[in-house]
């Protein structure tokens, strides 16, 4: 195959991707895969590991419980985010930009944060559990697979909702014009013509729900109790089989993988079977409706939004409250913050450092391997796209047991440091990357590099000099996306952590482990300030240089 010096760039980097995601994501998985199949000496092939699993009733209700809390958080979701993707889209609701604001927030707010207030508020002991039992209301508490299903509710709708809020906006509404001329209501072109178009984007939003519900660690370690589920059941048999192979833990590694490429392939035989696109030259305009049906729209979009957000003012609030061990007082104080600062800044600092250490290397290899897969078409650019996004479909914990098993002896040996956390965290956060510079790539002219490199540029530095500042945009949105998601992780890092390299998550964790409710709640605030504030700094950073550039 002969190839051009416009391709020689793009083909080094794809090149280089393979050997980075072959060495920090097939290996760790294969890892994961061959423990499953060995002795707890690591010796023997065996399936009795699967047959002692599959044939447990307790692993076969974890296996239950994680599916069903997907379907049921996915369920939910799309109840949730459609209409309320609909209301943004197409009824005249007020102070959008707001509401659309303030609907993003959970996805930047740790979903861990999120259930740890309920458990405050709804816990046996929560506030609101108190009051209603003081007005004779036999309210239990949140713990189970409904305060989880909750949870994960409040905290991912915005994946159904903002990729459906831009189909809806994509809809041609010539096609919704001729449904209503043939006679259908306007309801019933709404559910037959509408609905139908959009359903790729709901799929996918949904899809990203289900695979986040059944891989998360820090949500049913809170509020699952005893209710298990994999993703915790992994580790704890991780932990407990340290010492030899982790073979129980291996299987459940491999059951949490079948189940998102199950998902995944689920969603795409639905898709393949269909057809979903109009030829789109009009965006539908806001619909003229009654001012009650306006007004109801309002209600229900501010009402979603501001209830999803109550987890997080609640911990605020109660971080500034008074504990006396897990019995929390109204009196204001500030010692679960002067106590969670004499125990150690280091937490804080470490999540600082090596949070921006993952997002600028996933920065520094995603963008160029958006690049890749968007300028150098061939079989092994799709290829490289589909491993790229692979690491949406593998559980923190999963990949974490993975590297313990590949890097923990042997040639290279990254256990014990902070080295592993930052490619462990970057090695899931490319997916954001590869896809925000994809994005952005399909809005610039190929002919600019064309001609850079027509007149004697070499590819690399046309990349680095024209493309790049050209995908600045997409490039930051990524990276503080990356950045904020890994400063609240907890599935990866509460494996891979050592000692000195505890992070903000890891300090909750160990503090609701050891029933220290006022250190979790300082150690809250800390996180929900950590997230938001830089993306509130960035985003007026990146609107100073959209005006700058009109």
């Amino acid at each position: 195959m002969t190839v051009s010096r416009r391709d020689t760039f793009p083909l080094t980097v794809t090149v280089l991707a393979f050997a980075f995601f072959g060495l920090f994501l097939l290996y760790p998985l294969f890892n994961v895969f061959g423990a499953s199949f060995l002795d707890r000496t690591g010796t023997y092939l065996t399936l009795a590991n699967y047959g002692r699993v599959l044939s447990s009733s307790f692993y076969l209700g974890s296996l239950y419980n994680t599916l069903l809390v997907g379907v049921l958080a996915t369920s939910i979701t799309i109840a949730i985010g459609v209409p309320l993707a609909f209301c943004l889209a197409r009824l005249p609701v007020p102070a959008k930009a707001a509401l659309l604001a303030l609907a993003s927030l959970p996805l930047v707010l740790p979903s861990f944060v999120a259930a740890y207030a309920l458990v405050l508020l709804l816990g046996r002991a929560g506030i609101v559990t108190q009051w209603l039992h003081g007005i004779g209301i036999p309210f239990t508490s949140i713990y189970g697979l409904t305060g989880v299903t909750i949870t994960f509710a409040l905290t991912l709708f915005p994946f159904v909702v903002f990729p459906t809020l831009a189909a809806f906006k994509a809809v041609d509404v010539s096609v919704e014009e001729a449904g209503q001329n043939l006679g259908a209501s306007r309801w019933r072109t709404f559910w037959t013509v509408t609905v139908p178009i959009v359903m790729p984007a709901v799929l996918a939003g949904g899809l990203l729900v289900f695979i986040d519900a059944i891989e998360s660690f820090g949500v049913p370690f809170v509020l699952a109790e005893d209710k298990p589920v994999l993703a915790v059941e992994a580790y704890k048999l991780f932990v407990g089989e340290l010492g030899g192979n982790p073979a129980s833990a291996g299987v459940l590694g491999v059951l949490l993988i079948v189940c998102t490429a199950a998902a995944l392939l689920v969603q795409r035989h639905y898709l393949g079977r269909r057809r979903f696109s109009t030829a789109a030259r009009r965006s539908p305009p806001e619909l003229v409706v009654a001012p009650w049906l306006r007004r109801l729209a309002a209600t229900y979009c501010w009402a979603v939004v501001l209830v999803a957000l109550v987890p997080f003012f609640a911990v605020i609030v109660i971080s500034f409250l008074e504990f006396r061990g897990p019995v929390l007082h109204p009196n204001a104080s500030l010692d679960n913050f002067r106590e969670l600062v004499n125990q150690s800044s280091r937490p804080l600092v470490n999540t600082l450092v090596l949070s921006s250490a993952a997002a600028l290397l996933s920065a520094a290899i995603g963008v160029p391997i958006g690049f890749a897969v968007t300028r150098f078409r061939s079989r092994f650019s799709g290829l490289l796209d589909v491993i790229a996004m692979t690491p949406f479909a593998v559980a923190g914990t999963v990949l974490a047991i993975g590297m313990v098993i590949a890097f923990n002896s042997g040639w290279l040996v990254l256990t014990g440091g902070w080295l592993i956390l930052v490619l462990a965290w970057s090695v899931r956060k490319i997916p954001f990357n590869v896809r925000a510079a994809s994005a952005i790539l399909h809005q610039i002219d190929p002919s600019l590099e064309e001609a850079s490199i027509n007149l004697g540029v070499s590819p690399s530095m046309t990349f680095l000099r024209l493309t790049l500042p050209l995908m600045v945009g997409g490039v930051i949105g990524g990276s503080v996306l990356t950045w904020v998601t890994v400063a609240s992780e907890l599935s990866s890092t509460v494996v891979l952590y050592s000692g000195p390299w505890a992070t903000m998550t890891v300090v909750m964790f160990q503090a609701l482990e050891s029933s220290g409710a006022g250190i979790a709640s300082a150690a809250a605030t800390v996180l929900i300030v950590v997230t938001v504030v830089p993306v509130a700094l960035i985003y007026r950073l990146l609107r100073r240089h959209e005006l700058a550039m009109m």
